[in-house]
């Protein structure tokens, strides 16, 4: 049944409308975003579709086809954080957040599928998030911009569901292009789409998603964010964005505590990292990015500490298949890693990095390319 016939059969009607957004994999520029610093996303043919319609009385009616349970009941006027547990927490945070910013939602029914994998570091949450908000965007002719629908998404994440995420996954899912990368600078929501046709190069990007789950809720998201504002409040900056590559030494030699060091150390090389990787890509030579790949997978591994078994097996066993680099990619213990190959190299690199995921005796990685797709619409 279609997503519009899985609506009516909910609710008795049909929906006002389809809508979907799509999920993301970041190319480089990891745990930037929240120090108000670049980075380069590009979207997913995966999405998050929304069947929805308006509703006058004050109710909120939620459901998932990918979640167990029902029609998940609310009232937007009872909306406020930790109210609402799950999955459901953050479509009834965008509601909130629009209406905590004065925009007149007065209730909807929507119905939710989604092709995003969760818990592989592929931003299905902010799918979710994006599809909601531009659903009631256009139900209630609210005119916001791409970019403010992204902040109220974000806003949902951070202030509702309690998730202290930068604004890159809501940003890339509602802005990106079909065939370009996403540069997006954090501190001003500027950005400009950059050209990643990989098939026209004869290159294609995976996505190992090593099916080990993540969860940002946990705490460790937290701590690092917390340090990253910690190094930035000693080198007295309003953010790591302020600190350049070239003053990093001089940086890091003012800071006294080691897990601080190490953080601003993979805030700055990361930012620089998007820069150099953004001008080979303006360059044409996009074959060039694949050792920058393999750079920022060790600084999250060494200085951020965010890698696991698995991710530094994928990209181990893709880098000795021929691969031209590779690294994880999103927040972190666990999830998916990012690799980019030639197009006939890519068969073989998946088939090796399965081959090495079987012999460590861990779960079989899902192995997929990773083709940049538009961002939200309506359908």
């Amino acid at each position: 049944m279609s997503v519009a016939g899985e609506f009516t059969a909910l609710y008795g009607a049909r929906p006002e409308g389809l809508w979907a957004a799509p999920g993301r994999v970041n190319l480089i520029g990891e745990y930037t975003d929240f120090n108000e610093g670049l980075v380069l996303p590009l979207a997913l043919p995966h999405t998050t579709v929304a069947a929805a319609s308006r509703r006058t009385d004050g109710v909120l009616r939620l459901h998932s086809a990918d979640a167990d349970g029902g029609v998940v009941t609310l009232s937007v006027e009872g909306l406020a954080p930790g109210s609402v547990e799950g999955w459901a927490a953050y479509p009834a945070g965008v509601a909130w957040a629009l209406r905590e910013t004065g925009h007149p939602v007065t209730g909807a029914d929507v119905h939710l599928a989604s092709t995003v994998p969760a818990g592989a570091g592929l931003s299905s949450s902010a799918a979710l998030e994006v599809v909601t908000a531009l659903a009631l965007d256009d139900l209630f002719s609210l005119g916001l911009s791409r970019p403010e629908l992204a902040v109220a998404a974000q806003r949902a994440e951070n202030a509702f569901v309690g998730v202290p995420c930068g604004v890159m996954e809501q940003m890339v899912s509602a802005c990106a292009a079909d065939a370009h990368a996403l540069f997006l600078d954090t501190r001003d929501l500027s950005y400009r789409q950059v050209p990643f046709d990989l098939a026209a190069m004869g290159l294609r990007l995976l996505v190992v998603d090593t099916r080990v789950r993540h969860a940002l809720g946990d705490g460790a998201y937290a701590e690092r964010r917390a340090g990253c504002e910690a190094g930035a409040r000693a080198l007295g900056v309003c953010a790591l964005r302020e600190v350049s590559a070239a003053q990093l030494s001089d940086s890091l030699a003012r800071l006294t505590d080691e897990t601080v060091r190490r953080y601003v150390r993979h805030v700055v090389t990361d930012n620089d990292r998007v820069e150099r990787t953004v001008a080979l890509l303006d360059a044409g030579d996009v074959r060039a990015v694949g050792p920058v790949l393999g750079e920022g997978h060790r600084s999250l591994r060494d200085d951020l500490r965010v890698s696991c078994p698995e991710l530094d097996l994928a990209v181990e066993a893709a880098e000795a298949a021929g691969a031209l680099g590779a690294r994880m990619t999103g927040g972190g213990f666990g999830g998916s890693a990012v690799v980019l190959v030639e197009e006939a190299a890519a068969e073989p690199v998946a088939a090796a990095v399965v081959g090495a995921f079987a012999e460590a005796g861990y779960r079989t990685p899902r192995v997929f390319p990773a083709v940049p797709a538009t961002g939200a619409r309506r359908l």
